[in-house]
């Protein structure tokens, strides 16, 4: 079984943006990498339980809960993202 991991650790956040090598897109697209880990561990948690093959329900809830902040993060992050880009489109220049 795979635990759901966090999106980015603080350890890799920091090394991602103090680096300087690796680019904003790099750093989205690592995130989206681990949300997609975050909601495939979830998926097999839920098959899991639903075959029987775990009893363990609060593993599985815990997958769920985790999936799901991680998901209103990314959300929230993106929607940030598209009001700064709205803002800027905004001034004049």
């Amino acid at each position: 079984m795979t635990t759901p991991s966090p999106i980015a650790s603080p350890t890799l956040a920091g090394s991602i943006m103090g680096a300087g090598s690796s680019s904003f897109g790099e750093y989205v697209k690592t995130s989206v990498e681990a949300l997609d880990r975050t909601q495939k561990g979830a998926e097999q948690e839920i098959g899991k339980a639903v075959t029987g093959e775990s009893q363990d329900l609060h593993r599985t809830v815990v997958a769920l809960q985790t999936a799901d902040l991680s998901f209103q993060l990314a959300l929230q992050v993106r929607n940030k993202f598209i009001n700064a880009f709205e803002e800027v489109m905004r001034m004049q220049v």
